[in-house]
């Protein structure tokens, strides 16, 4: 059983959204309750492989009419779509309900390195990271591709930072260093945490 109150969130959903996208919030409770059971990286697989199925990726811009909007995973599938965020936002949520706990899972700030027609070049972009252990390399669920890789064979990712509900650290490693203030600096992802916890997303 989902940690979510489904109930208050289909009204929600229903009364933002439409009925247009109940079924994808049925969906989405299937895969968090059938992922209880399994083993932490199948559990990943499921979610990963559910999210990037099912959401579209789209800007912020296009979404919310604002430049830089974190959506909160009830919003993500009210839209049915969403950027890099929203995606990272979502699984964050999913995984955490589907049991790992928040010691494992923390969300990365990287610069991408993509292709465009005039070349290479950085772009900002987040992906959510998974640490079956404190020290362990972290795997990269990421928006931009299927599969989940070590970070080690990502090297089209800089990461800058990473963090989680409660803490900020100077880099994506296990040890990395823990930055002074926590999450307070932050203040789009306290926001977000303030809204999706008056959905029901606790």
């Amino acid at each position: 059983m989902s940690a979510f109150d489904f109930d208050r969130l289909q009204q929600q959903l229903r009364e933002r959204f439409g009925p247009a996208r109940i079924p994808l919030l049925y969906d989405w409770q299937k895969v968090l309750v059938g992922s209880k059971s399994l083993t932490e990286k199948d559990k990943l697989r499921k979610v990963n492989d559910f999210i990037n199925s099912n959401i579209g990726f789209d800007d912020d811009m296009s979404i919310w009419s604002q430049s830089e909007y974190w959506a909160t995973p009830l919003e993500t599938i009210g839209q049915g779509r969403g950027d890099c965020e929203d995606f990272a936002i979502i699984k964050y949520y999913s995984l955490r309900d589907a049991g790992i706990s928040l010691a494992k899972l923390r969300l990365v700030y990287v610069k991408a390195r993509l292709s465009g027609p005039n070349g290479p070049y950085l772009q900002s972009h987040m992906v959510l990271a998974y640490y079956a252990t404190p020290n362990a390399e972290p795997l990269v669920l990421d928006s931009l591709m299927a599969e989940i890789k070590p970070a080690s064979q990502r090297g089209d990712l800089q990461p800058i930072f990473s963090f989680n509900s409660e803490a900020i650290w100077n880099g994506v490693a296990g040890n990395a260093a823990q930055r002074y203030g926590g999450t307070v600096q932050l203040s789009r992802w306290q926001d977000l945490l303030q809204r999706a916890r008056n959905e029901g997303l606790d």
